[in-house]
């Protein structure tokens, strides 16, 4: 009987050793976990920032897209166009992203600057229809189309425009990312999938509706106040979508032409950057808003010059070209 006593007093002793163990693992796992979860917040934070300026123009372009359909149509489309997106940037461009990386890294860079040239070219293309304006097409379209083939050709149009913004802003997350884990570098651009497609489309339904939202509150409303601050948002939301396509403008423009100066830099040209950085530092010192802010212009101002050049090329040359191949495109455009 003491033999199965001690006996089962060692099983305890051994439960209670293997009980401690399992705790430290389990604290030391949530620590590591914690810190890992950290560490991938903080990558997809930078690398979401490297590419604020696609992701304002992505919310800035997507709301044309809704323009002359059914208001009961609008957040179904874009619930469309934030589905395709998803599935873009997590099932295709994730795992390209990632066997870029692993078997051509020297192809990032050169890659990088060709979404560059194409944040210049749209950016300075932007500024050149406001100086000179043409009639809008999607007026014409709604005349011409009934309501479900408008929708379908909108819809398709927009998911070829955001494959393309996809890719860039993957683009410009894969270079931003410092992890050197396969694993961590896919659950940091996971991370930015996920975020910024939520918070463009997110932001996009909630700038379409809000005229309607204004409107409403403009005819219900049970007082005074409450019925002018619907007109007030009615009137307000052309000044809104204006502004927001002037910072995405402005925006494409500098994180592009950030992308070509510090590309030429990894490419071994280091005059542009060393030149902007230069300027720079000599008007905004070692660091500060200034300093950013300098930069951020001559940059602007880079990307707009090549901006200017590639129009010609592009509308041009390439595009002739492409419409060869892709008849229906040009169709459409």
């Amino acid at each position: 009987m003491s033999g199965l006593l001690a006996l089962l007093d060692d099983v305890a002793a051994i439960v209670k050793l293997t009980a401690t163990q399992l705790d430290d693992l389990a604290s030391q796992t949530a620590k590591v976990g914690a810190k890992v979860g950290a560490t991938v917040i903080d990558d997809a934070a930078k690398a979401g920032a490297k590419a604020a300026g696609v992701v304002i123009d992505d919310a800035a372009v997507t709301p044309k897209y809704v323009t002359g359909l059914p208001a009961a149509r609008e957040l179904p489309i874009i619930w469309k166009i934030a589905r395709a997106s998803f599935f873009n940037k997590l099932v295709i461009l994730l795992p390209a992203a990632l066997l870029l990386d692993a078997f051509l890294p020297w192809l990032v860079t050169p890659l990088l600057m060709l979404g560059g040239c194409y944040l210049c070219f749209e950016g300075a293309e932007k500024i050149w229809h406001v100086l000179h304006p043409h009639p809008e097409s999607h007026a014409q379209e709604a005349e011409e189309m009934d309501a479900a083939h408008l929708e379908e050709v909108r819809v398709k149009g927009a998911i070829k425009t955001d494959f393309i913004l996809s890719a860039e802003i993957m683009t410009i997350s894969l270079a931003a990312i410092e992890s050197d884990s396969r694993l961590g570098a896919a659950l940091v651009l996971a991370v930015v999938a996920i975020g910024i497609t939520a918070l463009v489309y997110g932001t996009v339904a909630i700038l379409v509706k809000m005229d309607d939202a204004g409107l409403k509150l403009s005819q219900i409303g049970s007082i005074e106040a409450v019925r002018a601050f619907g007109r007030g948002m009615v009137k307000f939301m052309p000044t809104l979508m204006t502004f927001i396509a002037t910072v995405g403008t402005a925006a494409m423009l500098w994180v592009g032409g950030n992308i070509i100066v510090h590309g030429l830099e990894v490419l071994g040209w280091h005059w542009p950057y060393e030149t902007i950085k230069g300027i720079a530092k000599s008007v905004g010192g070692e660091s500060g808003f200034l300093k950013w802010l300098v930069t951020a212009t001559l940059d602007g101002v880079l990307g707009l010059a090549l901006g200017l050049v590639l129009m010609p090329i592009v509308n041009k040359a390439i595009v002739p070209v492409f419409s060869i191949f892709f008849p229906e495109k040009k169709a459409a455009h």
